[in-house]
C-alpha cells in the first residue's frame, strides 16, 4: 500500500503534548496517515534559523516540522497568504496588499519545503498538499525529480476571473496548480470559476470526467466538499460535558431563545453585518426583544495584521453600542466572548440553541455549520441561518438561506426560524442531517486519495 504524504501550512497530527488531533481535518487525515503510514510535514508555528525537520512518531503517526526565520513569517504567512491571496481569494480587493517583497517570501518558503521535504518522498508515496499556502509546492517539488502523484485541496473559494487577474503574475500561480495531478475544491461553483480562468486566461479547455487541459497537460480537477467527523461529533452532542454545558446555557438564558454564531475572528465570517442584522432584529420587533439572546463566540486571529485588529476594534463598538442601546437592568441582548471553547464544550452550546446565525460573507465550506446540524436534539431541533455565500449552503439547502449583506433579511429570517413549527424544524434538520452523516469527513478524504490513485502515472 502507498504510503500518504500529507503537505500543509500548520501540523495538526496528534502528539505527545496534544495526544487528539484538533479538529475534524486533523480527524480524517490522522487515520489515513495512521492507516497508510505516512508523513505529515509543516510549519512548527515557531521562529529560528535551524532549517531542519523535527520528526515525532506518537500513536502510529509520524509529524515533521521545521521552523521558519522571521522575515519568511512575515512575507510568506502574515505577507502573501494573509494579506494578499486570503483577503483576493474572499473577494475583498480593498484589502488586499500587493507587495512584491510577499510574493518573494512566498515562493522562498516554498522552495524551502520542496528542499527538505524531497529527500524523504519514496517512489511509491502519494502527496497530498493543502490550501493556499502551498500553491506553488508542487511545482517545486517536480523540479526536485519527484515524479509521484500529487494532489492539491483548496480550502477556501476560488475568486472569479476579473479578480484574480488583479494578483501580480496571476497566470505563474495558476500555472503552478498544474504541476499536481488533481486539484479539489469545496464547491462545484468554485471549480466552476477555476474552469472560466483557465478558458479565458489559458487558453484551455474543459473536457469529460472532470479532465482540464491547458497545453500538453491535462489534470483532474474535481469538486470535493470537506465535511465534519460526524460520528465523533454526534457523541460529544450527547456526552456529560455537553450535558453540562446545555444546562449551564438553559439556565444562563431563563427561559429566553438563544441565537448563537460561532466564528474565527475574521472580516469574511460576516459578524459585523450579523450584529447590524440582530439589530435590526431589536429594532423592529420591540414586542420580541426581551425573549432572545444572541451569543457569539469569536476567538482572535492573526493578530498582527492590521485588517484583523480593525474588525476586532469595530466589533468591540458595535456590540457595546448594541447594549447600550437594548438592555435591560435583568437582560443583556449580546453576549460577545474573544476566546475559544473546547469541542464538547461547543457541541452542548449548539444544543442550547433555537437558532444559530452562520453568516459569512464569503466562504469556502463553513463546518461550524455542519457541527450545529450534529449536535441537535431530533426531538427538537433549532434552525440553521445559512449565508447563501458559504461552500456549505449547496448541501443545506434546507437551511434559511440569507443574504448576509441585508440585515432586514438577517432580521426576517430570525424571526422565521424562532416562529417555524416543531414539525418543519425537524423535516429541515432530518434532511441536513443525512448528508452530514453521509458526506463526513472520511467520505471526503476517501474521495480524494481514490482519485489521487487513480491517476495513471506517464511512464519514466
Amino acid at each position: 500500500m502507498s504510503r500518504l504524504i500529507v503537505i500543509s501550512n500548520r501540523v495538526s497530527a496528534p502528539t505527545a503534548q496534544q495526544p487528539s488531533a484538533q479538529g475534524g481535518l486533523a480527524v480524517a487525515l490522522t487515520a489515513a496517515l495512521r492507516e497508510a503510514d505516512g508523513i505529515w510535514f509543516g510549519w512548527s508555528g515557531e521562529t529560528g534559523d535551524t532549517g531542519e525537520l523535527r520528526f515525532e512518531t506518537y500513536d502510529g503517526v509520524t509529524s515533521a516540522t521545521i521552523d521558519l526565520p522571521e522575515q519568511d513569517v512575515e512575507e510568506y504567512y502574515d505577507g502573501y497568504a494573509n494579506r494578499t491571496l486570503w483577503p483576493l481569494f474572499h473577494y475583498r480587493l480593498g484589502l488586499t496588499e500587493f507587495e512584491r517583497d510577499f510574493q518573494g517570501g512566498y515562493e522562498r518558503v516554498n522552495r524551502l519545503f520542496s528542499e527538505v521535504i524531497s529527500p524523504h518522498i519514496e517512489p511509491d508515496d502519494l502527496v497530498w498538499v493543502h490550501d493556499y499556502h502551498m500553491v506553488p509546492l508542487g511545482w517545486m517539488l517536480r523540479q526536485k525529480g519527484i515524479k509521484n502523484r500529487l494532489g492539491f485541496f483548496l480550502h477556501i473559494p476560488w475568486p472569479p476571473t476579473r479578480l484574480l487577474i488583479a494578483l501580480p503574475e496571476h497566470k505563474r500561480l495558476v500555472e503552478a496548480l498544474f504541476a499536481y495531478d488533481v486539484i479539489g475544491f469545496q464547491t462545484r461553483e468554485w471549480l466552476e470559476t477555476f474552469h472560466d480562468y483557465v478558458e479565458r486566461e489559458m487558453g484551455g479547455t474543459i473536457g469529460p470526467d472532470d479532465d482540464v487541459t491547458v497545453g500538453g497537460r491535462t489534470i483532474k480537477a474535481i469538486a470535493c466538499p470537506i465535511g465534519i467527523d460526524a460520528r465523533e461529533f454526534i457523541a460529544a452532542a450527547n456526552g456529560e460535558k455537553a450535558a453540562a454545558t446545555l444546562s449551564r446555557m438553559v439556565e444562563s438564558v431563563s427561559g429566553r431563545d438563544l441565537i448563537v454564531g460561532v466564528d474565527r475572528l475574521d472580516y469574511s465570517k460576516g459578524i459585523e453585518e450579523r450584529f447590524n442584522g440582530y439589530q435590526r432584529f431589536l429594532e423592529t420587533r420591540p414586542d420580541r426583544r426581551t425573549n432572545v439572546s444572541l451569543l457569539q463566540i469569536a476567538p482572535p486571529s492573526r493578530a498582527t495584521v492590521q485588517s484583523y485588529q480593525e474588525i476586532r476594534a469595530s466589533l468591540d463598538a458595535l456590540s457595546g453600542r448594541i447594549n447600550g442601546a437594548f438592555a435591560e437592568i435583568d437582560w443583556v441582548p449580546l453576549r460577545y466572548v474573544n476566546r475559544g471553547l473546547p469541542r464538547d464544550v461547543l457541541a452542548g452550546v449548539y444544543r442550547a440553541a433555537r437558532v444559530a446565525l452562520v453568516t459569512p460573507l464569503r466562504d469556502g465550506m463553513n463546518l461550524v455549520a455542519k457541527e450545529f446540524v450534529a449536535a441537535q436534539d431530533p426531538e427538537d431541533p433549532g434552525v440553521l441561518i445559512l449565508s447563501r455565500f458559504a461552500g456549505a449552503a449547496e448541501q443545506l439547502g434546507e437551511a434559511l438561506l440569507i443574504n448576509p449583506y441585508s440585515p432586514d433579511e438577517t432580521a426576517d429570517a430570525i424571526e422565521h426560524a424562532l416562529a417555524m413549527p416543531r414539525d418543519e424544524r425537524i423535516a429541515r434538520w432530518q434532511k441536513m442531517y443525512d448528508n452530514v452523516r453521509r458526506e463526513d469527513v472520511i467520505w471526503w478524504r476517501r474521495r480524494f486519495t481514490d482519485a489521487l490513485a487513480a491517476v495513471e502515472l506517464t511512464p519514466a
